[in-house]
């Protein structure tokens, strides 16, 4: 029972650092970007090439990972998001879906259609066992670094100068640039960032989501479920709802595989009846 426990909080915060950057996104940029999973793809993709062709270990494609991809969001945030900003919300939904199909269809005619695999350094392979209860060591160390990526983003929002800024520019754009403050470049920024995040996820889980182009396409729903009932105007809501999403798929495909997915959409279901607007939502958020 603590084995399953462990391993949904592991899967939980793994869902979590691939989810948190479209919470930004939507909640703080009120953009939705269901191209999120492709970013999450690419970085997983990066991992998995650095690793084959170039023979780093994997511990330094992590980083790399995260830049590879933080770079990307930005060049199309210049380029291609910017634009849609000021788009209905339909639009913008239809535009990051066309993104999705495209990058599904790139990687699959350049890479191959076949899982990929991430093989994991000696020290990571393996678990620890503690009485009863067995802990993978690498899922101990997602954990652990997932638990450190979330205290820093928190930490970022709330009590920097960057993260006042943000907030400002969402509530009001106009205003925050007559303050002084360079809207696009935090637009910019915030969304490199989250972008970045979904590439660390995707690298960070190859090895136990799996790999392979239609990797967007099959968490897409994991990603809006954490957003939809977490919220999307703090850290700690998509925290708390990836958390509760991992144990209980989990648990459920552990328990009752023939329903396990059920289960899932059954807990998103009455949390949202419960509280539509997300377990945690900032005061006068829009």
């Amino acid at each position: 029972m603590l084995t399953l426990l462990f391993d949904g909080i592991a899967y939980g915060m793994l869902l979590f650092v691939l989810a948190v950057g479209l919470a930004v996104t939507m909640g703080l940029m009120n953009f939705i970007n269901l191209a999120h999973g492709a970013f999450a793809m690419a970085g997983g993709y990066a991992t998995v090439l650095l690793m084959q062709h170039f023979d780093l270990p994997f511990l330094a494609t992590l980083p790399l990972a995260f830049l590879i991809t933080a770079a990307a969001g930005a060049l199309m945030e210049r380029t291609l998001y910017r634009p849609m900003y000021a788009k209905p919300h339909l639009d913008q939904v239809l535009f990051s879906i066309g993104l999705v199909f495209m990058a599904v269809a790139a990687v699959d005619y350049l890479l191959g259609s076949q899982q990929q695999f991430v093989k994991l350094p000696a020290f990571l392979q393996g678990r620890l066992d503690f009485e009863a209860v067995g802990i993978g060591k690498y899922r101990l160390f997602i954990v652990v670094v997932c638990a450190l990526l979330a205290l820093a983003l928190q930490w970022v929002l709330a009590r920097t100068r960057f993260g006042s800024r943000l907030r400002a520019a969402v509530d009001d754009p106009r205003v925050a640039s007559g303050l002084g403050i360079n809207v696009n470049r935090v637009f910019l920024l915030t969304f490199a960032v989250g972008s970045g995040l979904a590439g660390l996820g995707g690298a960070l889980g190859a090895e136990v989501l799996g790999l392979d182009p239609t990797f967007p396409l099959k968490f897409m729903i994991y990603f809006l479920i954490v957003v939809a009932v977490g919220g999307t105007s703090s850290v700690t809501g998509p925290l708390v709802a990836a958390l509760l999403l991992g144990i209980a798929d989990v648990a459920g495909k552990y328990y009752a595989p023939k329903i396990g997915a059920f289960i899932v959409y059954a807990l998103m279901i009455a949390i949202l009846l419960w509280r539509p607007q997300g377990l945690f939502v900032r005061k006068g958020a829009r």
